[in-house]
This record gives structure tokens, sequence and C-alpha cells, in this order.
């Protein structure tokens, strides 16, 4: 095609090829009356003139010849029309091509005048559109050829110049030419019998016709640039005519729709003829399934990819599933023996035993200087000591003596400082399982809200064997129960400082049980009488010596004392003294410290409680007595290690590193500290709990509800059946922000709730009764589903209808979608601040900056073209910015119009052009909000595991 011949005429020698209905040198001037078959014969308007420095290029004032109609009368509307004309320039029908020329056929042409394609049809339409009429309220018509197979047809003009799968389009104002288009690569999609037809072509060019009354000629108005840069792809589609035979169109591509909405640019009035041979409508209608192209549309790239996400996601989480389905199975057919039962005795014992920290961890009265030269205290020095099983020892000593330290590092407790020596667990029976250790804190941190009996068979499950049938696991928490003395409040919740419950001497049992459930071969307390009365404390101490001397299966027990009574002195087998972090006396009990230090030269009065009298001399030791006790110490220390059994010593616990401390250096025989039970059971078992808890205190959940529902109903009202002005779209846009923004601060609450949690979380992972992942999924699920999904439903819901929003159900569920996806993000992102800060108060406050952020970048109130550069960077990391377009473009994309007038001219214009003016939202974007949403989810998700994992975890 030359450039230089108009309606992509072509050169052919010192003239154009011209498409049907044009003619001219340069293919420019409009045909005026004839036939389609007559060719470059036919009569043209005038030469184009030139007015007021501005080309005349009209077909008005032209009458087409009978049966022929159209701007430039290529549309025919009778048989007798094409007949005639094409007799005019053959002199045979056997001219007639293709398969109207077979033996047989019917080679009668006829006027096909529906919007159907057999070969090669023509078509014309009125353009109607109240914001284009505005501007140009002369006549607008647009003409189209639109060829399906040129060696069909019998016109010569159209087959020369048509090619198949093909259109040739020219829109006129006021009988002017202003425009013309071509595309490729079309096919057609037909409808039922009613007969409407949808053409779908790509590679769309069109070109102005310059200073044309669109494209120049008014310089306010000036379309040259919009026109002249139309691509891709464009769809005309036809419906049937309706009852008074008229038939409407539409003409789409992505800027038009963009402007004038889904429906594109409005054709009415069309009027459809194709000269055809009967022999090809015959012959094509009974072959019609090959043309009859699917209405339905094929999914685009973001949908395909949204798809690939969530599938990959949801087989990735069945493949979770499964595996925990053959874990737990699989665990549940071990055989572990009778695991209640212990084979053999197993001691522990300690030896040169050193604690480090620097200055500003706890007290101490030694201090040293560190390699780097700053200060660093001394906990403890040099301790050792040992206990065989079937004996229990009492550690005492004044505050800040290192008691707890020294408990604490036995139990293998994650510690903030360095330590140096060697802990064992020395065993008579080699064959002997790995030891286990139980460790109860100086704090009863239990779950208030479950009773007694419902904390207790918690850890069993958790801490027990899955092999071990839950009647046997129920069975021993109900011994445990019964050994404490806890019967009479078996079924009575905990409770708190908030609502009572137990006794604290009963929380301390409690807590007691809590090991004891898992049998324990070591059971070190912190304190267990601390705060307790004397009764409550002589119960506790009752219920330990029965433990350690158990003559089926003896337990080492080893408690921290801060001030005991005579009568609880008198319990223990064996006591440790500890004085600045020193070992004063280790050794039996009763009378025999007393008789140790007469010895020494301190006196003891006869019948005045040992206990007072060890603390009076640890508070104010004299110097001499720690260099003899620190020479006896260790001389003794490797003996004491073999006593009951040999010893395996292999490397166990893990240490803390601070860079000016001494290198840590203990050896630690291996003790049991990971989970007893799969994955799967964790999450069963911690569910179960969860939703006790939801259950037993739903005030939360009414709470959220109800505000909701009120919330829903206000800001339904707010908003009640917004219009569709300009002021109308920019409400509805304003109403969607305000859901967003809902769910920002709605969240807060999943905050609160994983620090209210955290010490509860803290103590039971320390005692490994789970793994922090299975705690964050069923903290999860329970959250999100009762607190997050329904209460934002609820008010989402009410909203949406009250408020007038998009009317089908595909758009409702899409909005439900991109509000539940904005739900976890937000979630996800508070969890990840109540996991980061243990301060409640700094997770808040960053959590309330960073919506008011989000509400900032989300687009609503400033458009982010707008922003300066240096800070527009930041939206990319706002959820909510990616919610609210994706909201913005799925209401848009129901086919919402703007009619509104502005300055006396009406508008009528798609909204999502308005969206794009107003707040810069892509009308195309929704898929892949949906992908970053999910982004955010995953991104979010990782970095609460991370943290959880790293720093969630216990420190002393």
């Amino acid at each position: 095609m030359s450039s230089s011949c108009a309606n992509y005429g072509f050169t052919n020698g010192s003239t154009c090829a011209c498409p049907p209905g044009f003619g001219g040198s340069d293919c420019s001037q409009p045909a005026c009356g004839g036939n389609i078959f007559q060719g470059s014969s036919r009569p043209l308007t005038p030469k184009p003139t030139v007015a007021n420095g501005y080309p005349n290029i009209t077909a008005s004032g032209c009458s087409c010849e009978t049966g022929w109609t159209g701007t430039t009368c290529n549309v025919c509307q009778t048989a007798q029309a094409c007949q005639t004309g094409f007799g005019s320039t053959s002199s045979s029908s056997s001219s007639l091509t293709g398969l109207g020329s077979q033996d047989g056929q019917n080679h009668t042409l006829t006027c096909s005048t529906t919007p159907r394609v057999y070969a090669a049809g023509q078509m014309s339409c009125s353009v109607q559109n109240p914001t284009l009429q505005s501007l140009y309220p002369l006549d607008s018509t647009l003409t189209i050829l639109r060829t399906l197979n040129a060696s069909f047809t019998p016109s010569p003009n159209v087959s020369a110049f048509g090619e198949s799968g093909s259109i040739y389009a020219q829109l006129f104002y006021a009988g002017e030419e202003q425009f013309y288009c071509t595309a490729d690569s079309c096919t057609q999609g037909l409808g039922d019998s009613t007969g409407s037809s949808d053409w779908n072509c790509q590679n769309l060019k069109c070109t102005c016709f310059a200073n044309s009354t669109f494209c120049g000629a008014v310089p306010i108005t000036n379309l040259s640039t919009i026109l002249n840069s139309l691509s891709g792809n464009v769809e005309i589609s036809c419906d049937a005519p309706d009852s008074s035979g008229s038939t409407s169109c539409s003409f789409k591509q992505a800027v038009i729709t963009n402007v004038f909405g889904p429906s594109g640019l409005t054709l009415a009035g069309c009027s459809f003829g194709e000269c055809v041979s009967q022999a090809v409508i015959d012959t094509t209608s009974s072959n019609s399934t090959s043309s009859d192209a699917s209405h339905g549309t094929s999914l685009s790239g973001g949908v395909i990819a949204g798809l690939a996400v969530v599938g990959g996601l949801v087989a990735i989480a069945l493949a979770f599933l499964l595996f925990g389905f053959y874990k737990q199975r699989q665990a549940k057919r071990d055989n572990v023996g009778n695991w209640l039962h212990k084979t053999g005795g197993i001691g522990i014992s300690w030896t040169n035993l050193s604690y480090f920290v620097p200055t500003g961890y706890g007290r101490a009265t030694i201090r040293r200087k560190s390699t780097s030269g700053g200060d660093i205290k001394t906990v403890l020095d040099d301790v050792s000591g040992n206990l065989a099983p079937g004996h229990m020892m009492a550690i005492l000593g004044p505050s800040g003596a290192g008691k707890t330290t020294l408990i604490e590092i036995l139990a293998g407790k994650n510690k903030v400082g360095r330590m140096t020596g060697e802990v064992a667990f020395p065993t008579s029976n080699s064959g002997a399982k790995e030891p286990t250790v139980g460790f109860v804190p100086q704090q009863d941190i239990l779950p208030a809200k479950l009773t007694v009996y419902e904390a207790i068979l918690f850890v069993a499950r958790l801490r027990l064997p899955e092999c071990i049938p839950l009647s046997e696991q129920v069975a021993r928490v109900d011994d445990v129960i019964e050994k404490l003395g806890l019967s009479h409040v078996r079924d009575v919740r905990i409770g708190d400082g908030e609502k009572r419950g137990i006794s604290g001497g009963e929380m301390r049992r409690v807590s007691i049980g809590l090991e004891l459930v898992a049998r324990p071969d070591i059971l070190l307390l912190d304190e267990p009488t601390s705060g307790l009365d004397s009764v409550s404390a002589s119960k506790v101490a009752r219920v330990l010596q029965g433990l350690a001397h158990d003559p089926e299966s003896p337990t080492a027990v080893i408690a921290s004392i801060h001030q005991p009574s005579s009568q609880l002195y008198q319990t223990f087998d064996q006591v440790m003294l500890l004085s600045h972090g020193r070992t004063l006396y280790t050794g039996s009990g009763g009378l025999a410290p007393a008789h140790h230090f007469s010895s020494k030269g301190i006196a003891y009065q006869q019948g005045y409680n040992v206990a007072d009298y060890l603390l009076d001399i640890a508070s104010d030791p004299p110097v001499s007595l720690f260099q003899t006790t620190e020479g006896t110490t260790k001389e003794s220390s490797t003996e004491k290690v073999l006593e009951g059994g040999s010893a395996e010593l292999e490397k166990g616990f893990g240490l803390s590193r601070l860079g000016t401390l001494p290198k840590s250096s203990v050896t630690v025989a291996k003790s049991r500290s990971r989970c007893a039970t799969t994955f799967l059971t964790q999450l069963q078992v911690l569910s179960g709990r969860e939703w006790k808890f939801l259950r037993r205190d739903y005030t939360l959940f009414v709470t959220h509800v109800s505000v909701s529902a009120v919330l829903g109903v206000f800001v339904g009202g707010l908003y009640f059946q917004t219009g569709i002005t300009i002021a109308g779209f920019q409400s509805r846009v304003g109403c969607l922000f305000f859901l967003g923004a809902l769910v920002a601060f709605s969240t807060l609450s999943a905050l609160y709730r994983v620090v209210d949690t955290r010490p509860l979380f803290l103590r039971e992972r320390s005692s490994a009764y789970y793994s922090p992942t299975s705690w964050l999924l069923s903290r999860f699920i329970f959250d999100v589903v009762p607190l997050r999904i329904v209460p934002t439903l609820i008010v989402s819901i009410i909203t949406y209808w009250m408020a007038g929003l998009a009317h089908d159900a595909a758009h409702f569920f899409k909005f439900l979608f991109i509000i539940v996806l904005y739900t976890l993000v937000m979630t996800l992102f508070n969890f990840l601040l109540g996991c980061l800060f243990t301060n409640g108060g700094i997770a808040i406050l960053l959590s309330a900056l960073t919506a008011l952020y989000q509400m900032t970048y989300a687009g609503f109130f400033v458009h982010l073209n707008d922003i300066p550069p240096v800070l527009r960077w930041l939206q990319w990391l706002c959820p909510l910015k990616y919610t609210l377009e994706a909201l913005s473009v799925n209401e848009v994309g129901s086919g919402l119009m703007i009619q509104d007038t502005l300055e006396g001219v009406p508008v009528n214009v798609s909204a999502s052009l308005i969206m794009n003016m107003l707040f810069g939202f892509g009308s195309n974007n929704y898929y892949r909000d949906v992908l970053v949403l999910f982004a955010f989810i995953a991104g979010f998700g990782v970095g609460v595991i991370l943290v959880v994992y790293l720093k969630v975890r216990e420190r002393r």
C-alpha cells in the first residue's frame, strides 16, 4: 500500500487502486451513486476543495441508486439490485467463482441483509454517543467493509482489494470523511439463530485526514494524536435486529472502551448488505459449525498467573497435609515399649559450672575484667554437685546467690551469658532412653480459660508419644491429678488475675503436674514454694518427696528454695548452699550442714531452724570459708560425677554468644528437647485449645461482629445508592477506601492477641510442647476466620448492596476476594509486629502509623502521579493502594458509565477514564493487584515464621 493513496489504497501504475466506494487519483473521493460492481467507473463526489484553509472531502448531496444505501452507496438492500449491478458488468453468471460455480448449485445472486458475513459484506451505521454528539452535533456515520473470504464474493472490486479476514472502515461527519482504519487476522463469531455476529481482528491502525473536523479543524477538540495511535485488537459486535427491524452494533478497542465504556463506540441504525451467491449461503450455512466461534472469552495472562499461584499454594498445602497424615500414622504405629515406665534411674551431675554476664545483667558481687577491658559479672563460679535418682536436693542461698541461674543451666535453658563447665546424666543402665528433664519456673504461666484436667491433658497429648492410646494418656492425667491432690478442683478453670479460679498453691501444683505427666527423669523446680502459705508449701513438698522416693520409678528432684520452714527443710535429702555464686556446702541434709559449719567455727544453736542458720551464714560468709570450701569442692567434684552409675557424656545444650565474655565451654549430656508428637497432631491439639479459648471468651468475637454490622449500616447509609455522576463515582471509590481503612485498623486486635499469648507460648516452646509453626498456624486460623474474615464479610456485604455497587455476582465475589486478601495481609502484618516487639505499645504505635501511611499512598487523598518522585516509590510498598485499585477496577469493569454535565456539555464516558484521571489507577490491573497482594501475604507469612523461630524464644 502506498502512503500517497488514501483509505489504504495501493499504487496501480500511475493511479491508486481504491477500496469499494472510493476513487480518484488518491482514493480520497467517496462514491456518489452507482454500485460496487462498477469499480473505478463509479461516479464520485467532486474533488476536495479548500475552504478557509481546510479541505472539504464530502459525500453529502449524493443519492444512491434504487436498492443501495449507505454513505458511499455500498450497502445492497435487494437481490434485484445485486443482480442488476452484476449483470451490467458481466455477460454471464458463469463468472461467479468459488462455491457458486459448482454444478447443481444455485448461481443466483442475492442480498444478505443480516449482520453475518458470508464472503464480503458492507455495513453503514450511525455513531451515537452523548459526549461525542455534544462536541460534534451533526450526523456521524461509520462504514465498514468486512471481508471473510474474498474468493466467494462476486464483486471484482472487493475481491481485488479486500484480503480474507480483514476490515476497512471510514468515519464520516456531516458527509465529510474524518479518518479511516484497517485491521487483519479477523475471525467471525456467530450467535444463535437470531443473526448476531462478532468480529475480532488484530493489528488495528487508523489514519486521520489532516485538518478535518475531528483532526485539526477545531484545535480544542483535535483527535489526531489519539486516532493515529489506535492499535491492537478491535471487536465489532452486532446484535440481531429488534422487533422494529433496527440493528445496533459496537466498535470496541482498548482506548475507545477506556473512554466510552466496555460497550465501546455505540453504533445504531445499522444497515447491512452483501451481494453473494445463494450457493455460498446454502453451503456455508450447512457447515456453519466451522465458522461459529465460541462466545466465551479466553483467559488473560493475569488470570492464568493468578490461578497458577493459587493452585500452587493449594497443591503445596495438600502435599503438606498428606505428608502430615503419613507421619502421624507412622508415629502411631511406632513401638517404643512401655514408655511410661522407667527402666532405670538417671541421675545428674555438674562439674565446675561458671556463668558470666556483662555488666547490667542481674546482680553479682564478683566482678572481673573481660578480654576487651569491660566489666563482666560472675554469677556462678566453679559450682559442682550431683544428685542420684531417688533423692531430693534443696539449693539454698540468699537472693543473688545464683540459685535460679544454676537451675536454669541444669535445665538447659537458653541463657544470655557464657557458661563453662560440664553437665552429665549418669545412669546405671546402659540401655536407658535419652534423659528427659522437667523444669518448673518460678512464675505460674498457665492457660487461664482451661480447667485443671484440660490443661494437664493438653500437655499429655503433646508430650507423650503418639503410640500411647488416648485412654492411657487420660489415665496418666488422672493419676497425676490424684497425686497432686487436685481432684477437688479437677474441672475448675485455672483463672488469672482478672477472673479468679484455683488458689495460688493449686496453681503451683498444676505447674508441677504439667511436667510430671511426661514422667521426667530429672525434675528441676525454681522456688516452688515462693508465695505459698505453710500448708500449701507442705503439700507441694510432700508431692515432690513422693515423686523422688517412688519405689517403681525414682526421680532426681532439685529445687531452689528461698527461705524454707523447718518442716519443709526436713523433706530434702541433700542440700547445696550457695553464696555469691560459689558453693559453701553440698552434701546430706538434716543436721549435717550444721555439724559441718560448727566444725568450721560457726556455732549452731540447738533447735534453731537449720535453713535459717544456713541462710545467715550465706548472707555474709567469712573469706576463709570460701577458700576452704572452694578447694574441697574442686577436689571432690570428679568423684561425685560417677556416683549412681557410669557416665556417658555427650555434647548437648546450645549456648548464647556475647563477644566480650569468656568463651562457653560447657559439655552437656543429651536430654530430650525435641517435640514428642508430629506436626499434624500438634496442630489438632492446639486448634482444640484455641476453639475452647474462643468459645469461653466470646466477647471479642461478639464485639467484632456487632461493630461490623453497625458500621456496615452506617457506611451503607452514608453512601446509599451512590449515583453515576463524576462526584458519585468519587463517592464510590471513597466507600471502597473506607472499607480498606476499616480493615487496616480493625486488625490491630490481632496484634494484641499475639502479645497477650506470647508468655504462654514462650514457656510451652521452651519445654518443647510443639513447634512454632504449628502454634502460628493454629493461632492464625482461629484469629483470621472468626475475628477477621467473618466481621469483614459482614460489613462489606451490607455496605456493598446498600451503596449500590456492581449488581452482578461475578463482580461481587471479586470484590469480596480482594477484601479477604487485604484482611489476610494486614492480619499477618500485625502478627509480624506482635512477634517482633515485646513491648505491645510500640507495636500498636507502629501499626497505627503504618495504617496512616497506607491511607496516604492509597491514591484516594492524593493522585499518585502528583507525589514528588523522591517519595512516589513508597506507593509500591502500600498494600492498600493495590487493594483500592483492584476494588475500583472491579467496579468500573462491570460496565459503569459516567453520566454527567460539565459546563453544559453532557458527559457519557466510561468510569475507567474518570478513575484514571482522578486516581491514576490502571483499568487492567485487577489481576496484577491480586498477585501483589498474594506476594504480601507470602512475604509477611515468611517474615512471621522467621521472627518466631529466631527471636520469639525464651532467653534467661
